[in-house]
């Protein structure tokens, strides 16, 4: 009898300690103060607890909240501190081997449609009998949509044959006279971008993959992107605000029962690809009408917090969605005022950012003021409404995941490496993305992943603005985590649930534009991108386009908006984030 006295003993003194955390803490219903993470315990009533003794705490440095969390940290340290060149070079070939099996399975199975299914080893174009099938038809133009889209990529990889190959393809087959209803932004990101990018990338003697060019191009792919973008304008057409229509049929134009609703990123997304194409071509008119549907767009933003909605009416310039974010239908605009500016050199696009980002960090940023330093919540961006900046619901998508990519083109690195270290949190829980995560209930709201990069570049980015190796270990867990669970028979599938891995028979073009172009790059330091004199730009769709005088007025040498060095020299070789808030947020997302 006397081992279960020591048992019940033990089992009283657990609940007694329970009870006084429970006390002492507030470990309850009402949880963390700006997020409402379910924590286990209360951020705010633990900040009101030590902010009495703040002065005694900085003579005598006694117990932080945080130390809660750095029991541990050294696991932190041991695991990301370092990457061997060995284990380099094997994440790159992984890499490369993931793209080539997508790509040599949908040249195999599926050419000339647009996209592979890799369970079924079939090709996949528009769904004809069900033309409001916009999850497919928005994307597929019946254009050999992944062959296009994967162009450059092939370039990156090193395969000048294949890319010449390929090329070629594209000029013999497709044609953009077709009878296909498709979305405008789709269009323009995955096609045009992609016709333009390797056209300069055959023509340009100045690009860093060597002379690409091959007998007899005649400046067919420059020719395919503007007969595109030609049958892409009459979505600009009899609508009294300048923003365009979403979709048009690339026969016919804007279909007649076309809606009048569209969203700021599908809208407001469109003047990369149009500006170079003006620029290299000598005609405005796409710059044109791509500028004015952005400052149609920001014209229409709240006077009270400078916040845009995520859906808007085309003819009366109403807010029909009034949610302000940072993820789906709102993501690429803000990425394009930046970039805009970059390629082109117009202040207008930095100014409109600038204000952009500012009203950002003021209305939809939650958590403590600084990423490293510090009591609170870790940073993150909730959705809220544009007029209020009340928070609209406690969830965020994957899609999100890329603005730490472009907080590292805007200089502010130390922001971007809090954001990123979130959304790293949640791929380690479910080794994937899902499409929106709710951070209050600590539980995917949207279940499935479709191989989507966002994630990937903003690793990419952080690792070349800070070359730390914590970041060739993000990229290794993802790789290896798509290897693992979204392989299949002739390819890679979309992650229908991300708990139980189940699958959808699709491969996106993205997955091979993107998602592969992303981690091979992060692996190869020695690309002829990372070598090259010349600057470089990816497009939304992860497209290479050069910082070229032939597109802007000014050099890039005259620019002065990177605040990189801000990073201190030493964190380049600690972790990027303290051990402290890594465990943190790996608490927050349920990894323990």
């Amino acid at each position: 009898m006397q081992w279960r006295s020591i048992v019940v003993g033990l089992v009283v003194l657990r609940l007694s300690l329970s009870c006084v955390l429970w006390l002492a803490f507030g470990l309850g219903p009402n949880v963390s103060w700006g997020f409402n993470f379910p924590l286990g315990f209360n951020l705010h009533k633990l900040d009101l607890l030590f902010r009495e003794e703040k002065v005694t705490e900085q003579k005598s440095n006694s117990w932080s909240y945080l130390s809660f969390f750095d029991g541990n940290k050294d696991e932190y340290v041991r695991r990301y501190s370092s990457f061997p060149d060995t284990l380099k070079a094997k994440m790159k070939d992984m890499a490369k081997e993931m793209f080539y099996f997508g790509y040599d399975n949908y040249m195999k199975y599926a050419f000339p449609e647009d996209e592979l299914n890799p369970i079924d080893c079939e090709g996949r174009g528009p769904d004809v009998l069900n033309p409001s099938n916009i999850n497919i038809n928005d994307v597929l133009g019946n254009y050999s949509l992944t062959l296009i889209d994967t162009l450059d990529t092939l370039l990156v990889i090193g395969n000048v044959t294949e890319f010449q190959r390929a090329v070629k393809l594209v000029i013999d087959t497709v044609s953009f006279d077709k009878d296909s209803t498709v979305q405008v932004f789709e269009a323009n990101i995955r096609i045009l971008g992609s016709l333009i990018s390797a056209h300069i990338l055959l023509t340009d003697p100045k690009h860093p993959f060597g002379n690409v060019v091959f007998e007899g191009y005649d400046d067919e792919l420059l020719h395919l992107a503007h007969d595109l973008a030609v049958r892409l304008l009459p979505a600009f057409e009899n609508t009294s605000t300048g923003i365009p229509y979403p979709r048009v049929n690339l026969k016919s134009g804007v279909p007649p029962d076309s809606i009048n609703e569209t969203c700021t990123a599908g809208a407001g997304s469109l003047l990369v690809e149009f500006g170079i194409l003006s620029r290299l071509i000598g005609d405005s008119t796409f710059e044109w009408v791509a500028r004015r549907a952005v400052r149609a767009l920001w014209n229409l933003r709240s006077n009270e917090t400078g916040l845009l909605g995520n859906v808007i009416n085309i003819q009366t310039g109403q807010w029909v969605g009034k949610q302000s974010g940072l993820g789906a239908g709102m993501d690429s605009f803000y990425e394009y005022l930046l970039k805009s500016y970059i390629l082109f050199g117009e202040k207008e696009d930095y100014r409109m950012f600038q204000a952009a980002y500012e009203s950002i960090q003021n209305h939809l940023r939650r958590g403590r003021e600084s990423c490293n330093e510090g009591e609170g919540d870790p940073p993150l961006y909730v959705n809220v409404n544009m007029f209020s900046g009340e928070i609209m619901n406690t969830w965020i998508d994957s899609l999100q995941a890329f603005f730490p990519g472009l907080q590292v083109l805007n200089g502010d690195v130390d922001n971007a490496i809090c954001l990123h270290a979130f959304y790293y949190a949640i791929w380690k829980r479910f080794g994937a993305l899902p499409e929106r995560y709710n951070w209050q209930l600590q539980a995917p709201d949207v279940l499935f992943y479709p191989l989507r990069p966002e994630l990937v570049e903003s690793t990419y980015l952080l690792y070349q603005a800070t070359k730390n190796p914590f970041y060739l270990h993000v990229g290794m867990d993802i790789l290896q985590s798509l290897e693992k669970h979204a392989k299949v028979r002739c390819g890679y599938a979309t992650l229908h649930h991300v708990v139980d891995k189940s699958k959808e028979d699709r491969m996106e073009s993205f997955f091979l534009s993107e998602t592969c172009k992303y981690l091979y790059l992060l692996f190869d330091e020695d690309n002829p991108l990372h070598k090259s004199d010349n600057k470089y730009i990816f497009t939304t769709e992860g497209h290479v386009v050069p910082i070229d005088k032939r597109f802007r007025e000014k050099q890039w040498n005259d620019l002065n908006i990177s605040n990189c060095n801000k990073i201190p020299e030493e964190r380049r070789y600690t972790l990027p984030l303290k051990s402290v808030y890594m465990r943190q947020i790996d608490h927050m997302v349920g990894l323990f």
